[in-house]
């Protein structure tokens, strides 16, 4: 049984998931409409900078700000959430990837929304140069989420790191496929304009850099050193991740106790 189902601060987090993801697409597809004065690729970058800082800035402390379905998967592979919240909250990140671009989609005049913001592959690529290109701007964005929120090595809010990887991907992906990087980003416009026209391109990738920097960080560049058990309670839901630090509390007062100092002296 997932102890998670019976948290109030794990709907609290889901919410929080939709919440974050419609206000990300809103503001980074904004950015990219047909007005009469388009945005210059330096814009577009620091609008979806911005707004992925914002994202993570509200809803660190509470889901996590993940924003992103491959970001969910890559944490579900480097055992750091259960299986149901990874279903959860790609759902709700889905949703509100839908949520965003339709409440876009309703402000803007019909002459401006063109494709709103889809991603599309440059006519001068292959549909496999544009899958490693997405897989590649995945990679170092998961990889700036695991090491910017990992627990043991940093401290405070990951949020302007996010946002600068996030800038970093649309500088250069922007000129291949629009830049993806994010399967809820490039879903929610497709389903209000109906236009899926290589929309796996923009799964596949993602997901595909998202599990191999998984791979990378947790097992290669800054080792996990979680048992299986560990990592069987945390897909399950039922992890304590108080237990290893009673445990190890538990251990410090036994070798301090009396008893243990004299039975070691009596040893010598």
């Amino acid at each position: 049984m997932c102890n998670e189902l019976l948290s109030i601060a794990f709907y609290r987090a889901v919410f929080t998931e939709l919440l974050i993801t419609a206000i990300y697409v809103f503001f980074g597809l904004g950015s990219v409409l047909d007005w009469p004065q388009t945005a210059s690729i330096l814009q577009i970058a620091i609008t979806f900078n911005l707004a992925a800082a914002t994202a993570v800035q509200i809803a660190w402390h509470v889901s996590g700000a993940h924003i992103n379905p491959a970001v969910t998967v890559a944490f579900l592979l480097g055992s750091r959430v259960s299986l149901v919240r990874t279903v959860c909250y790609v759902v709700a990140q889905l949703a509100g990837g839908i949520v965003g671009a339709a409440i876009l989609y309703a402000v803007t005049p019909g002459n401006v929304r063109g494709n709103m913001g889809i991603n599309k592959v440059n006519i001068n690529i292959s549909s496999g140069q544009a899958v490693a290109v997405e897989l590649i701007l995945t990679l170092q964005l998961v990889l700036c989420y695991f090491a910017s929120t990992d627990t043991q090595p940093s401290k405070g809010s990951p949020a302007v790191v996010i946002g600068i990887s996030v800038a970093l991907g649309h500088l250069v992906g922007h000129y291949y496929t629009r830049c993806s990087m994010n399967p809820a980003r490039s879903f929610g416009p497709a389903v209000i304009t109906g236009n899926f026209l290589q929309q796996w391109i923009f799964w596949v990738g993602p997901l595909t850099g998202a599990v191999l920097a998984s791979v990378l960080y947790n097992f290669f560049i800054f080792y996990d050193p979680k048992s299986f058990s560990q990592r069987l309670s945390i897909l399950k839901g039922s992890y304590d991740g108080e237990e290893p630090k009673r445990q190890e509390e538990n251990t410090q007062k036994e070798a301090a106790s009396p008893q243990t100092i004299s039975k070691s002296y009596l040893d010598k």
